[in-house]
């Protein structure tokens, strides 16, 4: 079946930095490309940041371009998002997914962004 833990999060005042990362099971993690989504309090579930299954592409939200940085280790079956500059709207719970697979959402790591 398949996991995902993801993992990072905290507070962390304006202008400051994170590092999230995700552990997956329970599938080929490296035929899969893999999205990092954010749901803040209220508000629906969004996607954030994109990889493709060799990490040779990325996409990104309008209101993260620039500031965040999606990757991944193969090897590892992990994937991260380094999170720099980080503003109050990034406050929310932080998921990790994968394309074309249906399965269970991991806990998420809350990330809150307040002076």
């Amino acid at each position: 079946q398949m996991t995902l833990v993801e993992s990072g999060g905290g507070l962390v005042q304006p202008g400051g930095s994170l590092r999230l990362s995700c552990a997956a099971s329970g599938f080929t993690f490296s035929r899969y490309a893999m999205s990092w989504y954010r749901q803040a309090p209220g508000k629906e579930r969004e996607s954030v940041a994109s990889i493709t299954s060799a990490g040779g592409d990325t996409k990104y939200a309008e209101s993260v371009k620039g500031r965040f940085t999606i990757s991944r280790d193969n090897a590892k079956n992990t994937i991260y998002l380094q999170m720099n500059d980080l503003k109050p709207e990034d406050t929310g719970v932080y998921y990790c997914y994968p394309w074309g697979i249906v399965g269970p959402w991991g806990q998420g790591t809350q990330v809150t962004v307040s002076s």
